[in-house]
């Protein structure tokens, strides 16, 4: 479609990186399954020589990603793991990096227990705080690694205020923007540097497929990842990038729906004697509902909730519900439910858990698009067979 990357959003979803085949006229991207490609002369390829390096199905679904992101370049890999390890593959022995005390666990361990390992240093700091982040920095930091909203306890950090941040001390400003996807948060608009996504997540939608993705504007930065990307060959197949593409299509239709339900159950769970705090920037309550506000547009399909209750009685709410699923990950069609103590952040130490918040009574939920009614009536049924009402 001609123009489609200048086109609004759901409309850059459905076309843009993607025409018709000129030879077929086939609408969908064809799955190119090859590994190598005819050269026309020694070292005279057509665009593609080998499909670590580039395959055009990849090629479709980077440039989709990048429209949708308001990027000029986008790079995807065989996992969202796949993506910060790129990122990190930019820093050298001795720099120091900057993130938040509540990132994903397993952004957390391969900090710690792979990147420690390289001489990398990280500090973790509450990236709501830019008075704390800017006392963080110092004149070996490279990089400011922020998540927004945070997982779990979707805290929401100012993008514009890091990247000032990072940019006063010549660092990168990295945003793992999967949790808000582009349609309700694009960070390159307020500064960012590169723009990190789990593909597994929201823009796949499916829970079929593992990818992963980074997007710039910087045609220097797109050029270091894209060694590094085509160096330690983690590449997405051509079939998952098919996946992703066929995900981003229906992207803003399924959002409006995580959205919608999201907020019916934050409301409705604020009221039940056995929950402690919802934590759901798209609540008035929220400490930084109005930055959501501003940052966001709109509030995404991911909440937590602190129950007042032991491990043993939330580990029974997130067994006992039959909609939800107990599963990790997030982002499908189908509703998850999840501890975070003994799952997805189990690699984080008891004791920094504490520090942060991060209870054995917390659970997250990502708010599917079913009805919200039964949604809501799993919940209840959950919290009764725990005892909890």
């Amino acid at each position: 479609m001609d123009n489609a990357d200048d086109g609004r959003f759901e409309t850059r979803a459905i076309h843009a990186g993607q025409d018709p085949d000129e030879e077929t006229g086939a609408l969908m991207t064809p799955i190119y399954a090859n590994s190598t490609y005819e050269q026309d002369a020694p070292g005279r390829d057509r665009g593609y020589e080998y499909s670590r390096t580039g395959n055009p199905t990849r090629s479709d679904l980077e440039a989709n990603l990048a429209a949708l992101e308001g990027g000029e370049f986008g790079r995807a890999f065989s996992s969202g793991m796949g993506s910060i390890n790129t990122v990190l593959n930019l820093l050298s022995a001795g720099d120091h990096v900057v993130t938040g005390d509540d990132v994903y666990g397993g952004t957390h361990r391969i900090f710690t227990q792979v990147y420690e390992e390289y001489d990398l240093e990280f500090s973790f700091v509450d990236t709501t705080d830019p008075a704390a982040v800017r006392e963080a920095m110092r004149p070996e930091t490279e990089l400011l690694w922020v998540e927004t909203p945070t997982n779990p306890l979707m805290r929401v950090v100012d993008v514009a205020a890091m990247a000032d941040i990072a940019h006063e001390n010549d660092a990168l400003c990295a945003v793992d923007n999967t949790f808000a996807t582009p349609y309700l948060q694009r960070p390159l608009e307020h500064g960012a540097d590169v723009v990190s996504h789990s593909l597994t997540k929201y823009l796949g939608g499916h829970s079929d497929v593992v990818g992963g993705a980074l997007i710039t504007d910087d045609a220097e930065l797109d050029e270091r990842i894209g060694f590094y990307q085509n160096s330690v060959g983690a590449t997405p197949s051509p079939f998952d990038c098919f996946l992703v593409l066929r995900g981003t299509k229906t992207l803003p239709v399924r959002m409006d729906r995580h959205c919608e339900n999201a907020r019916h159950l934050a409301a409705w769970l604020q009221g039940q004697p056995c929950v402690d705090r919802v934590y759901y920037p798209g609540l008035e309550s929220h400490p930084s509902h109005d930055l959501a506000a501003r940052q966001m547009d709109d509030f995404g399909g991911m909440l937590s909730v602190e129950l007042d209750a032991t491990l043993e009685e939330a580990s029974t709410v997130v067994s006992e519900t039959e909609v939800f699923t107990l599963a990790e990950s997030l982002g499908g069609v189908e509703s998850l439910i999840e501890q975070p103590a003994a799952m997805t952040h189990a690699a984080i130490p008891p004791e920094e858990r504490e520090e942060i918040g991060l209870s054995d009574g917390l659970i997250r939920i990502s708010v599917g698009i079913e009805h919200a009614d039964d949604l809501e009536n799993d919940l209840r049924q959950a919290f009764a067979a725990a005892g909890l009402v």
